[in-house]
């Protein structure tokens, strides 16, 4: 790894990261990366404690967890931008939130999970969201472009999710239609935004008076996420 790169995911870490990668974008469009090659893709893990009492769809603790860990990611990401930065290269820092989402298709132009991908930092379940072998679903991510030739990592680019169908039976919208995600698959093929963003929002109204799209049922029924909830209480009683 070379010196900026180990610098920059030291720091992170350091800072608060949960995971941090680097990306090569040279194969997406130059517009939608504007026109720099290279990604700083981080991610941080929510509360697992959280995480496990929103099988039912999400509390104020979780929608308190989801907007902490987002200010977080962006104060990382501003940061790290700024060590780019000072290095002598360009760096944007990508918002963590639903900021820029075209309401027409219920995407952005750069989805923060499609660099995670290419970062090798998971692969996209069938929820459509990006699922880590450490902590499952349950994270938020955010992504900084550069054209500082950071040690991109080998991309992910096939489902890992086999046939657990958890998500897809849990959820209250009917959204994930049970299909294994690829690279080369569009999100419509396999998942149903419209119809996760309406359940989500009835949800959210429903149990806590917020006018949000947050759910997290999907999440939470994850093998991967309980996995991680189940090693984190596991660690915690031993403190």
């Amino acid at each position: 790894m070379n010196d900026l790169s180990n610098k920059v995911k030291e720091t992170l870490v350091e800072r608060g990261a949960s995971l941090v990668s680097f990306a090569d974008l040279g194969e997406l469009p130059e517009d939608v990366r504007h026109s720099l090659r290279f990604a700083v893709s981080m991610a941080v893990a929510l509360d697992p404690l959280v995480i496990a009492a929103i099988h039912d769809g999400p509390n104020k603790e979780y929608h308190a967890e989801y907007r902490q860990a987002n200010a977080l990611l962006w104060e990382l990401a501003k940061f790290a931008a700024g060590m780019i930065e000072d290095s002598g290269y360009r760096a944007i820092p990508k918002r963590p939130t639903h900021a820029g989402i075209d309401q027409s298709t219920q995407s952005t132009m750069l989805p923060h999970k499609t660099v995670a991908t290419r970062a090798g930092l998971g692969w996209i379940g069938k929820s459509a969201l990006l699922i880590t072998e450490e902590y499952g679903p349950a994270i938020r991510l955010t992504t900084v472009l550069t054209d500082a030739e950071l040690d991109a990592a080998q991309p992910i680019v096939e489902s890992r999710c086999g046939e657990c169908r958890l998500c897809v039976e849990s959820c209250p919208g009917r959204a994930p239609s049970g299909k294994n995600w690829n690279s080369h698959l569009a999100r419509h093929e396999f998942y149903d935004a419209f119809a996760c963003a309406k359940a989500a929002r009835e949800r959210a109204t429903a149990k806590i008076g917020i006018d949000d799209t947050i759910c997290g049922i999907c999440i939470s029924v994850c093998p991967f996420t309980a996995k991680y909830v189940k090693s984190a209480t596991k660690a915690r009683s031993k403190e």
